[in-house]
């Protein structure tokens, strides 16, 4: 059973500039992370959502994290540990707790193909079935699991994560990123003249940049001409569709089932919720959220939240839906 010093929980959480205090010896061990309800006496729990404030009445772990303003409802058997943001707190923890994070143990499969004209380099797992496909290079550190085809035509930089059955094609994968089980990305869009559907050839790539992740059985097409862009520290959820030509920015967030249609642009700060769908050869600025379900129709600016189909202002969709409602 693996056990977590109070003193490592102190050093993570400072190394990221995150204040902490509490009067936990440093000796002090845990042996996970649970919720309140489900928390043991030897657990670490947290409140990130106060509608679970009322559960702290019942809570048997041994330490939570917690922000000040909650302690009075925190019973005295178990120990306040005070943070300002319990769930970026819970989220840096959750990697030392965790045994389960892969990482290239640098075994190369004796059931892997691998192209003369590729370049592997130092301390790269790659496990059996997979295929090294030519005109590609693996940097350092990076974990591909099996039945995974690599190539043509990519790059992967170093402690990037390629899980199982995953297809890569015409691609720079960037460091730091994580590809779930069954992603296709790098093949071609879904491009043609529209009277004789004579299909249009894809030569352009697709570029994921560093610390982001992409879900499972995600696809995201190569761009006609240049790149399709999937910005840093981004995380697209899984069985999303990213089109051909399209650039999202930095630290986007895209649940499941969102669809995004061809050479659409894409500010920084998106958030998008399940099954929303936006329309080709848009503009969407920075920092704009749509709501789940949405059809985006038109161009958004920034700092804007919208809801519905078509998709507008969210306090205009909802006075609409009262209306609605009224007259129902």
């Amino acid at each position: 059973m693996k056990k977590i010093k109070y003193s490592q929980i102190k050093e993570l959480l400072k190394e990221h500039l995150l204040e902490i205090n509490s009067d936990i010896d440093d000796d002090e061990c845990f042996t996970s992370i649970k919720t309140i309800s489900n928390s043991t006496h030897n657990d670490l729990s947290f409140l990130s959502n106060i509608k679970y404030l009322n559960n702290l009445n019942k809570i048997q772990a041994k330490a939570c994290l917690i922000e000040k303003k909650y302690l009075h409802f925190l019973p005295k058997s178990c120990k306040p540990i005070i943070v300002n943001d319990p769930y970026l707190a819970l989220a840096l923890l959750s990697n030392i707790f965790n045994d389960s994070n892969l990482s290239s143990n640098g075994n190369i499969s004796n059931q892997t193909s691998i192209n003369k004209d590729s370049k592997v380099h130092k301390h790269v797992q790659i496990n059996p079935f997979s295929v090294v496909d030519k005109n590609t290079e693996i940097f350092e550190n990076v974990y591909i699991g099996s039945h995974s085809c690599i190539g043509p035509n990519v790059v992967i930089h170093k402690n990037s994560i390629i899980h199982d059955n995953v297809s890569i094609s015409n691609s720079i994968i960037m460091e730091n990123c994580i590809i779930k089980s069954g992603s296709r990305i790098g093949g071609t869009g879904f491009g043609f003249e529209m009277k004789t559907k004579q299909k249009i050839t894809h030569s352009g790539n697709v570029i994921i940049k560093r610390n982001s992740s992409i879900g499972s059985n995600t696809t995201i097409d190569r761009a006609v001409f240049d790149s399709t862009i999937i910005g840093e520290f981004s995380n697209i959820d899984n069985l999303v569709q990213v089109a051909h030509n399209v650039t999202i920015g930095d630290y986007a967030v895209i649940a499941a089932q969102v669809g995004i249609a061809g050479s659409t642009n894409i500010g920084n700060f998106l958030k998008v919720g399940g099954q929303a769908g936006i329309s080709g050869h848009l503009n969407i600025g920075d920092n704009v959220t749509i709501a789940a379900k949405s059809g985006v129709t038109k161009n958004i600016l920034d700092n804007k939240i919208v809801a519905g189909f078509p998709a507008k202002d969210i306090n205009l969709w909802k006075k609409e839906i009262i209306r609605s409602a009224i007259k129902k």
